[in-house]
């Protein structure tokens, strides 16, 4: 191990790409890896799948121009890199061929046995389905999935690293997908990798999604980072050297390494601590890796014998393992010239479990994977499970994950001392249904550190709590309003559900009633049998009734249910609608065009031609913007950006809707377009001056200029400029943030 990770430092986008055309090399590559952590492995299974996969692909080709085969190979070596087994390894050589080719699951089975087919089954996306909308079709994907897991965890594994492979050539996808793809990455992919454990995977997959998604800010990390390296890497080695001899001197066997903080660490907290990168504390970590965990506290000991330690940035997971698996100690002190630093303090073992987590599961010991120690870690992929099982609705599906996902935890103790982790910001509910479902249909309030406190209480770590319960007891319908878990909502629901069917079957009607209402619609418009039948059969109900149940019982919102029939219903009214709109469109195209500077200011409208074009004043867009355009009546169509608030679907009545239409950025662009910039920051004398020179050098035009001190005491400058394109675009902006005092750059919405 060097004592400087050099990924961490270089950024992903730096490190150097191997030579990967060459596939019959990487898996004898592979094998040789396989072979060093698994002498007795099967490695004729890893040779026949590749060979098989290379038949079955051969003549397909990805977006990079590349042959196929090399994205499975590389997603099975970096399987190898994580000492996974021979199974796994040959069901990433074929995780695409049930997709992308005529190969089926009895093929693979037949060829290589169940356990591989069912992996490959397990990351099939699923085609033949039809759904509403493609958001609606990668949450049906996750949730079958996360499903897949309750059969082998492998699945996602397999899932993580294929998506870490897509990540790492997401270059050669349209600009639209790079953004889906990298915020799904980001919201679901990332946090699954840090709950696995399998930070080596984290980190990169955060890294390159945030170039995707805010690539001037990953610049701008970049460059200070790379200015300031070796004064960094000097600081780092000084260190070491110093813990080194310390460690000879207590005579404690062990190793140092230095590292940077990850890109999306650093950006994270700079935008949630709203500072720069010279005020953050840990830019860069010592890490101590000892035999043993009292050794481990040893070493603490000398840490804050040596340096002085910051208060309340001190944190032991080795007492209070993350749910992860993560054990290690962390401290942060003051280092010799003053500057901040973290030291991370682990075995060698909770080192290995930090790196790759779940996955160290599989490295062969003796043909076994340690199944009873496996379990016993994986409690809450099996909690996971059982709060996913009965959610209805893809949206909440989503939201529930995402929380089920989230990193931030506090550590709360019964009167026993047992220590339960939850979510940030849950409530007594939340821990009442952590220790059991009955429990949490018996709670009729609790105490925290002795004192009785209200259902609305948000637990603190170290908070120890008594649930008092009663037998004749059960929950309210108020505390799903409560509740941040996934777990304690879905048990609240399934205890309404069993309990009181024929009370859910009238508060649903109540519901949808009541929200028909609210829209102004009724009964007889909206339930045709041709329009109920598919929702019930979408949501996987048998009757009118047992819809009318889920939605008493929370499992599915009326407003849901309402806006389906709605679509169907507006169907009709929003066609009439829009016919009219083109209509006016249309004989408007006849007027005198010769009083028009730019009838079409560059931009294509879809269906329509030769109509009066105008850009909305309300949000300027510029070339490179996305888009919508809005059908006016009389004026022509009127262009917006696509998240200007004045076009928000929850701003528009549903008819308005209808008048939205495609438009597009054509060739015949007009040369400039005016948009309004502000900048606000610390006040101090110059600054208008500075944002002028920086105007005159990129030769940007300046149209109008209003600058003040807000009520907080920070200077705003507001300018209007004209620019060219999205490109010029950013190039000022990463301009303006790099003036002295300037804390944001944004573009304003008058």
């Amino acid at each position: 191990m060097t004592d400087i990770d050099k990924r961490t430092i270089l950024g992903p986008d730096k490190i150097p790409e191997r030579d990967i055309k060459d596939t019959d090399k990487l898996i004898d590559e592979i094998i040789d890896m396989v072979d060093i952590y698994a002498p007795t492995a099967n490695t004729d299974m890893v040779y026949v799948a590749y060979r098989f996969a290379y038949s079955l692909h051969k003549g397909q080709m990805r977006k990079s121009g590349d042959p196929y085969i090399i994205h499975p190979v590389e997603v099975a070596y970096i399987a190898a890199q994580l000492s996974l087994d021979t199974t796994t390894i040959a069901a990433c050589l074929l995780h695409d061929v049930i997709e992308d080719t005529n190969c089926t699951y009895d093929d693979i089975a037949t060829l290589f046995g169940t356990p591989v087919a069912d992996l490959v089954e397990g990351v099939t996306k699923l085609k033949k389905i039809k759904y509403t909308t493609q958001e609606e079709q990668q949450v049906e994907n996750l949730r079958k999935m996360f499903f897949a897991m309750a059969k082998d965890i492998r699945v996602v594994i397999i899932k993580l690293i294929d998506r870490l492979h897509n990540m790492r050539t997401l270059k050669y996808m349209p600009a639209h997908k790079q953004l889906r793809i990298a915020k799904e990455t980001l919201d679901v992919y990332a946090p699954l990798a840090n709950r696995l454990g399998i930070a080596k995977i984290k980190i990169e997959l955060e890294d390159l999604a945030l170039k995707y998604l805010d690539p001037i800010a990953y610049e701008e990390i970049s460059e200070n980072i790379n200015q300031k390296k070796s004064m960094r890497d000097k600081y780092i080695a000084d260190i070491i050297d110093i813990f080194k001899k310390k460690l000879e001197e207590y005579g404690i066997e062990g190793e140092v390494t230095g590292r940077a903080k990850h890109f999306y660490s650093i950006w994270r907290k700079m935008f949630t601590q709203h500072k720069t990168m010279e005020a953050l504390y840990d830019l860069f970590a010592v890490r101590v890796i000892v035999n043993t965990i009292p050794d481990c506290y040893t070493v603490l000991g000398i840490v804050h014998d040596m340096y002085t330690p910051i208060p309340l940035r001190f944190k032991d997971y080795i007492a209070m393992p993350k749910k992860n698996m993560y054990q290690s100690l962390h401290t942060t002190v003051i280092g010799p010239d003053g500057t901040p630093f973290e030291i991370q303090i682990r075995t060698q073992e909770m080192h290995r479990i930090a790196e790759t987590g779940i996955a160290a599961h599989w490295k062969y010991k003796e043909g076994k994977q340690g199944e009873n120690e496996m379990d016993a870690k994986l409690e809450w992929v099996r909690t996971l499970l059982d709060t996913q099982q009965n959610i209805i609705d893809s949206d909440d599906f989503f939201n529930t994950l995402k929380v089920d996902l989230f990193d931030d935890e506090v550590f709360i103790f019964t009167p026993q001392g047992k220590v339960i982790s939850l979510p940030v910001s849950s409530t007594v509910i939340d821990f009442a249904f952590a220790i059991h479902s009955e429990v949490g249909y018996k709670m009729s309030g609790a105490k925290v550190n002795g004192s009785i406190v209200p259902n609305t209480y948000e637990l603190q770590t170290g908070d120890i709590v008594e649930i008092l319960t009663a037998n004749h007891h059960g929950p309210s319908r108020d505390w799903l309003k409560i509740c941040r878990t996934s777990r304690a909502r879905n048990k609240i629901n399934q205890w309404f559900k069993r309990e009181r069917r024929d009370e859910n079957i009238e508060e649903g009607k109540e519901q949808i009633e009541r929200e028909m209402r609210r829209l102004g619609n009724t009964h007889a418009q909206l339930f045709h049998p041709e329009w109920i039948d598919p929702i019930i059969k979408r949501y996987g109900f048998n009757s009118l009734d047992d819809l009318y149940a889920g939605v008493g019982y929370g499992g599915l919102t009326a407003s849901k249910v309402v806006m389906r029939l709605r679509e169907e219903w507006l169907k009709g009214a929003k066609e009439e609608e829009k016919a009219t709109a083109l209509k006016d469109i249309a004989e408007n195209a006849h007027d005198d065009t010769s009083k028009r500077k730019h009838p079409s200011r560059g931009i294509v409208v879809k269906d329509i031609d030769n109509c009066l074009v105008r850009l909305a004043r309300c949000c300027n867009p510029v070339a490179g913007d996305d888009i919508v355009g809005f059908i006016t009546k009389g004026r022509g169509v009127s262009v917006h950006r696509a998240d200007c608030v004045n076009i928000k679907p929850t701003n528009l009545s549903e008819l308005d809707k209808a008048r939205l239409i495609e438009v597009s950025w054509g060739d015949d662009r007009a040369s400039s377009y005016i948009t309004n910039i502000r900048i606000e920051g610390r006040d101090r004398n110059g600054m208008l001056l500075d944002v002028t020179n920086i105007l005159v050098n990129l030769q940007i035009p300046f149209k109008s200029a209003n600058a003040y001190v807000n009520k907080s005491g920070n200077a705003v400058i507001e300018i209007g400029v004209e620019i060219q394109n999205t490109a010029d675009l950013a190039l000022l902006t990463k301009k303006l943030k790099q003036l002295q005092g300037v804390e944001s750059v944004t573009r304003s919405i008058k």
